[in-house]
């Protein structure tokens, strides 16, 4: 919703200066179709020559979610601890391997059921059940778990960052295709000198049009549109981070109330809830 009011916000005002101004929009709307063409044409074919297959699915994918609200509020976050606590409450009153079917079948677990917001996040139920497993196993000490985890945040971090990397490098080349748009149409106008001038301002007005289409979709449409899916990266970079700091604080030996009390710390303070609605929640109290 805030994306496309953002983009009727940012193109009203460009289009609405211009006429205000003055302006001729007739010249810029019968230019489009032809720049959009050769501008939209030769950006999308050096995006699919610049990134891998990989990078080119995740993009297609992360698209229509930027037009979605973010997924990552307070609710989902309490949620999630409340998960935690749950399941390290089973382990520290029944032994560790009281959860081995919770983590071997998460989909058939009561306690994955019972939230169904982040017991349906694969990632999210992968990431808990994989390192719940080890620390059931034993065979790994809170260091070593540690290590493991870095590593495969930082993996999601650069997975993340594939489609906005790729959208960043198309921001940069859309003004230089402008460009490329615009010095077509003066070799078209210089074909053409022998026409009346009126004719040919209308061409070489045709192909500015060029230049400000490309600099209008690098700057205010494709640039943001990667800032945004950085944002939301970021946000799914903090759930990992927030299930490995409270899963490491009861390795450490801390109950899951001071537990989750360790990943509430890491969250972002707009979605953070405080600890007496946390504590409320997680153990089903009224607030």
């Amino acid at each position: 919703m805030f994306v496309i009011l953002g983009y009727l916000v940012a193109l009203g005002c460009i289009f609405g200066g211009f006429i205000a101004h003055g302006g001729n929009i007739g010249v810029v709307l019968h230019a489009l179709p032809n720049e959009i063409l050769v501008i939209g044409g030769g950006a999308i074919g050096a995006f699919v020559v610049n990134n891998q297959p990989k990078v080119l699915k995740a993009t297609l994918k992360a698209l229509p979610a930027s037009l979605k609200g973010s997924k990552y509020t307070k609710a989902r976050y309490m949620e999630l601890m409340a998960l935690l606590y749950d399941i390290l409450q089973k382990a520290r009153k029944d032994g560790l391997m009281s959860i081995e079917k919770d983590v071997e079948s998460p989909a058939e677990s009561p306690i994955f059921q019972a939230y169904p917001k982040v017991g349906s996040d694969h990632h999210v139920v992968e990431f808990t059940t994989d390192y719940l497993r080890m620390m059931v196993s034993g065979n790994l000490n809170a260091h070593e778990i540690e290590s493991l985890m870095d590593s495969e945040i930082e993996t999601h971090h650069q997975e993340a960052h594939g489609p906005v990397a790729a959208l960043t490098r198309l921001a940069g080349g859309l003004p230089a295709f402008g460009i490329v748009a615009a010095v077509l149409g003066v070799v078209n106008t210089m074909g053409s000198v022998g026409q009346p001038p009126a004719v040919l301002g209308a061409m070489i007005g045709s192909a500015l049009v060029g230049t400000f289409l490309g600099i209008l979709l690098a700057y205010g449409v494709v640039e943001p549109l990667a800032g945004l899916l950085e944002q939301k990266a970021e946000d799914a970079g903090k759930e990992l981070q927030c299930i490995k700091t409270t899963l490491l604080a009861s390795m450490q030996g801390y109950n899951p109330t001071t537990a989750i009390e360790f990943g509430r710390k890491v969250l972002f303070s707009t979605e953070r809830p405080t600890f007496s609605e946390l504590e409320s929640h997680v153990k089903k109290k009224p607030a």
